[in-house]
Order: structure tokens, then sequence, then C-alpha cells
């Protein structure tokens, strides 16, 4: 019998919207602000490291693990995943690469990469040891995948705050997010800080993180914003390609422009847009005095502008700043997925969520550790206590007609069923109560085990576990003594894998350039019977007059600054430049 729901259409309509907006924020577009991953990033690492790609491994084909990602965990087409792979371990667009490739994938002039069964890639060290490394000590929730025949991890038990040393971007329904990357070294030292210092402000959190640090260098010309935009997680961050004006030697006498450092918006087809519009104002005469551009970049960037002779480079410089993305505008947004909702988060409430996520997993890797270390102790203090009396253990062993006769004896001491040597032995065998994970150990001893120096090594290991669990029982029962091993671990990470910065940041006053006022040169306007027009040199008209108005209809004289007014047949007019008619 079918159930037939009366509803509103817009009701219905807005309700699945509003369903549809939030499944593309949060399983989408936008990361989590704890691992600071996207949920296609987040299974295309984890699928990786299921197919044990480490950094000790070969390479696998790419499209086995965009396979096995889409397959097994995010059914949305494998041209996404295999981008997603492909920017991952792309140097120049992530502060750190978390992916090794082999083979074509793509530069930063905006070439794509080769086809997915063409190229190779494997895990790095770094996202093997500071974002996969403890996914087996329970750390983090793990969720059904699509279908519910795997699980996945709801997040990664990332150790550094990526979402900053990586940065984001993403365009979700009716929100973008933009999140620019900054240093290791400096975030590592910002979270030590509000570790100690819990109310720390964005103000007081920029002594260690100067600003974004972008892959691609360049320099941060607006230092005096960044504080507005720390704080509130939105703003705009001005930022400019590296360029120095090369001195012409005595032999050619002219100077030139080389940028070295591109500004991060510029990565890709802006290169070519670039050098387009650098053609577009030579050829409009709005920067004349450049002879030659040539893209000489390899394995880094290296753009020549040579100019005329006697040319002023400086003011040429500062008119490509203004003209052209040779400074530009990066727009930030740092929408995050927090506590399962999307917000703006500014630097002092991301590194504290990043805090609560340390202590977290932290707890939960600890206590798993401290379960493990007490079975341990657990078996080692049997078997030592095992080998004291092995003459005994083998002769219950020896009389039972079955392993679980001796276990139990093992464990409470009944010895019906088991024949004894003497009655001694029996008195003796009715007083053991062996645990039983310490009685199945028993019974799996090997005789090796017995030789002197293996029972030296057992009780080092023994005492050893003790520690260790007196270690961690101490870090779970103090949050002080929990933090201040975050701190250590992320002291490890950044003597490690520490970086220098890229990226200056300075305040810079905005480009100035006036234009020339442009200089009028008179032309002779003429319009042939097809609606052709043309300018022509008076010059050239005076010689040429009775030919040229033979062969048009309509000629005279204009100024190169004006406008020509031209009537359609409709009776409509238009006006156009006269420096825009070729």
């Amino acid at each position: 019998m079918e159930n037939i729901i009366q509803t509103e259409f817009s009701a219905e309509m807005q309700q699945s919207y509003i369903n549809y907006s939030m499944s593309v924020i949060t399983s989408r577009a936008v990361p989590d602000v704890r691992d600071g991953l996207k949920p296609v990033q987040r299974r295309v690492l984890y699928a990786m490291n299921e197919l044990h790609l480490s950094p000790d491994k070969p390479h696998r084909k790419c499209a086995r693990i965009v396979g096995d990602t889409m397959g097994k965990y995010h059914p949305h087409g494998d041209s996404s995943i295999y981008e997603t792979l492909v920017v991952m371990s792309q140097d120049f667009k992530k502060g750190i690469a978390l992916v090794d490739g082999h083979g074509n994938f793509g530069s930063i002039e905006g070439d794509g990469a080769a086809a997915m069964r063409y190229t190779e890639a494997r895990l790095k060290k770094i996202t093997q040891d500071v974002y996969l490394a403890d996914l087996d000590k329970d750390t983090v929730d793990f969720v059904p995948n699509f279908d519910e025949t795997e699980k996945e991890p709801s997040v990664l038990p990332v150790r550094i705050p990526n979402v900053l040393v990586n940065g984001s971007e993403g365009i979700a329904v009716g929100m973008t997010t933009a999140i620019p990357t900054h240093n290791l070294s400096e975030v590592i030292d910002a979270v030590k800080y509000i570790i100690d210092y819990p109310d720390a402000s964005a103000q007081e959190l920029m002594q260690f993180i100067k600003g974004p640090d972008f892959p691609t260098g360049g320099i941060v010309t607006n230092k005096d914003e960044l504080l507005s935009i720390y704080e509130t997680g939105q703003g705009k961050i001005k930022i400019r390609g590296r360029a120095e004006i090369v001195r012409g030697s005595k032999k050619s006498e002219k100077d030139c422009i080389v940028i070295t450092e591109i500004p991060y918006t510029m990565i890709g087809a802006g290169i070519g847009k670039f050098l387009s519009d650098v053609v577009d104002l030579v050829e409009t005469k709005k920067i004349p005095d450049i002879v030659d551009i040539s893209n000489q970049s390899k394995d880094t960037i290296r753009i020549v502008i040579e100019l005329k002779k006697g040319a002023d480079a400086e003011k040429i410089l500062q008119a490509l700043y203004k003209k052209t993305k040779l400074e530009d505008t990066y727009g930030v947004n740092m929408l995050v997925i927090s506590r399962g909702r999307p917000r703006v988060l500014g630097l002092q409430r991301l590194l504290t969520e990043f805090v609560d996520f340390q202590m977290d997993i932290n707890t939960r890797r600890y206590t798993t550790l401290l379960a493990k270390e007490k079975e341990r102790a657990e078996i080692r203090e049997g078997l030592i206590k095992a080998v004291d009396i092995i003459d005994l253990i083998i002769e219950i062993i020896r009389g039972s007609n079955e392993l679980k006769t001796a276990r139990d004896c093992l464990m409470t001491g009944k010895t019906e069923g088991i024949r004894f040597k003497s009655k001694e032995s029996e008195k003796q065998a009715k007083q053991l109560c062996f645990t039983e994970m310490q009685a199945k150990a028993i019974l799996e001893l090997r005789l090796q085990k017995l030789i002197g120096l293996e029972i030296l090594a057992l009780q080092k290991e023994y005492e050893d576990s003790l520690k260790k669990i007196a270690s961690y029982e101490k870090l779970l029962g103090s949050k002080k003594a929990m933090l201040t091993a975050i701190k250590k671990d992320l002291d490890a990470i950044k003597k490690e894998y520490a970086y220098p910065r890229r990226t200056d940041i300075e305040l810079v006053d905005a480009p100035v350039y006036e234009e020339e006022p442009e200089v009028e040169v008179p032309y002779v306007f003429a319009m042939n019977r097809f609606g052709y027009c043309k300018l022509i040199d008076p010059a050239v008209y005076a010689k040429n007059e009775e030919s040229i108005q033979l062969e048009h209809r309509t000629c005279f004289m204009v100024m190169s600054t004006g406008r020509v007014g031209v009537f359609t047949d409709t009776g409509m007019l238009h006006q156009v430049n006269v420096k825009d008619i070729r």
C-alpha cells in the first residue's frame, strides 16, 4: 500500500536544497578543522595507506589508487579523485606535498598531469609519520563507507595544524573557503604558545606566525592588515612577485627586469596570461619601452623583460605591478567544518580547536597503549613465575589428557584428571592461580625461552613494561603532562621537517604609476562601401587623395583621442574610439 505524504511543494524544495547544500559543504568542498583535509583528500591518503604505499615501497600506478578510492570510499568519479591526488603531489601548490609522484604530474605553468594510467605515486615520509601513524591505536572513529562494506576514518590523526600549513580552497553552495598556506615551524611555535597561554590573542600569536607563507614565495605587501584577517578569519592579502632590475652591461646598455618569484594566484594559466598582458601593454603603447619578454623558467621561475636603452626601469616595474597580475589579491575566508558545522574561524580559534583535537587523539592513543602494555606486563609476569616452577608445569602438561585440563589447573588449581608423580606436586598444583592470558602464554612457551639469557631478557622486558605503564598513567592522569607530551612531539616534527620561510612579509606602498597624457595624432578616417573602416596617415592620404576617395564612400579627418559616431541601418548610433580602429 502506497504511503502518500501531502506537503507544500515550496517547503519540500527548500528542505531538499538545504540538505543538498549541507551535504556539499560538509562532505565535499570544505576541510575539517581537525585534520585540515577534505573528504576526498582524506580518502585518497587512507586508500594509499591501505595499499601499503609507504615511502620505502615501490610506486604504484595512480589508476590503482584512484580505483581503490572510488570503489571503496569516494563514489564521485575518477577525474576529481585523480586531480586531488595530483594536487597533493605538487609542491608549488601545497606548503608540504603529501604524495610522492613519479612521472608527469603537471607544472607551475599550468601543464596538466599525464593520464593516471601512466603516472605512479606513493606516500611521502611526513605523510606516513605525521598524518597516518596512529590509525592502528584507536585514535579516531571509523565509520561505514557509502555501501557499508568497508570502514573508513571520520578524520585522520594528523599531528600538525594542516589546515594552516597546507591551506585549502573550495567552492561549496553559497559559500567558499580560501585558507592560505603557512610555514610549518611558525605554526608549531604558535601551537606551543597557545598550549601555555590558551587565551592568547591573534596579535600575540603573530609574533610567531608572521603571515602566510606561499610555496611560490613572493612578497605580502599589506602587513598592517594581517592582524584584522587573523582576528576575523576574513580579508584580502596583497601579494606581489619578486622582481629585480638588472642593469645593462657596457656592451648592450639595456636594462632588464627579471622576475624570479610569482604571486601564488598566478600559478598555472596565470603565467601565460601575464605574458600576454605585457604584450598588450606594449602594443597599445601604454608601456612602449619594453623591447622583449621571454619565459626562461626551468626548475625555477625566471621571466626576463628587456627594456629599451635609457628606459626608466623602476617606473616600468611600478606599471607592471599596477596593470598586471604581478601584484594580485588573495581573498581569505577561513571557512572550516568545526564540530559538524561550517564556521569562519580566526587564528586563535583554529589553533584552539587543533589543541583540543590533539588532546582527544593523544588520550585515546595512550589509553590504547596502556591497555596493550598492561597485557604484555601481565603475560611477562606470568612467564617469569612459570620459569621458577617450570618442572611442575611440565608435570601438569604431561599428566593431562587434553589442553583444557592443563589450562584449568594453571588458572584455578583444579587437579582432577591429571596424573602427578607425587602428592607434593599435586599439592603445589592446587595453589596455582594464573590468569587466562598468562595460562595461554605458558602453554605456548617455547623451550628456548628457558635459556638463562632469555630469562634475564624477559625480566628486563617486564621492568620496561612497568615503566611504560607508569608513564602512560601519568600522562592520562594529568592534563599538564599530556600537553607537555604534545609539545615534545611537535618539537620532534619541527626538527625533522622544518623548512625556511619563502614569502616575505612587508609593508609596501601601493604601486605608483601615472600614465603620460596621450599624444593627439591626426588621421583620415575612411569607410568603404562594405562598411569596413580604417585609419590613413594624412601624408599618405594627401599623395593618393583621388584614388582613396574613389575606393571609399566616406573620408574625413579625426584625432587619435577622439571618437567616431556610426549610425546603423536601424537608426542606432554607436560611438567607437578612434584608437580602437585597426
